[in-house]
């Protein structure tokens, strides 16, 4: 996100773009280098809320909710929310899941894993256990038909 010349870059290829937001900009930051990109001719562009750093220390970062409104009444563009990373703990990921899809976001990037203990990236501790993200799916399904959301 704060390299501004490579996004203008990567906008020239044409192809889709999720641009993460830094865990240390701005709302009005992290729009600045979405229109870099789109500056470019790219419109296939999607902004991903993965949490901004706090004075809070026992989570990886603080998954900022307020971001997907703000974004939604500051933007045309999609936003999705990263649970998985914004909070970097696995038992957080369902609950910010769906405080996420219930803030309006446009999709999740969640982590799954058959052995997240394990995992190469070690990313394992905040990756959901394959049942786990069935549940979840299952679980926001009942929380979009009640909020007047579809999940496609």
């Amino acid at each position: 996100m704060q390299n501004l010349e490579l996004l203008r870059e990567v906008a020239k290829t044409g192809f889709p773009i999720i641009l993460k937001r830094h865990f240390g900009s701005s709302l009005r930051d992290f729009l600045g280098a979405a229109e870099h990109i789109l500056i470019e001719g790219n419109n296939r562009l999607i902004l991903c809320e993965r949490g901004i750093r706090t004075f809070e220390t026992h989570t990886r970062n603080t998954l900022d909710l307020n971001a997907i409104p703000a974004i939604k009444e500051l933007s045309h563009l999609p936003i999705i929310s990263d649970p998985s990373h914004g909070t970097g703990i696995r038992s957080y990921v369902a609950p910010m899941s769906k405080a996420s899809i219930a803030a309006g976001a446009d999709g999740l990037i969640l982590e799954v894993h058959h052995d997240p203990d394990n995992s190469m990236t070690g990313d394992g501790v905040q990756s959901l256990f394959p049942d786990q993200f069935s549940t979840l799916m299952n679980d926001l399904k009942h929380l979009a038909t009640a909020i007047g959301r579809n999940m496609d």
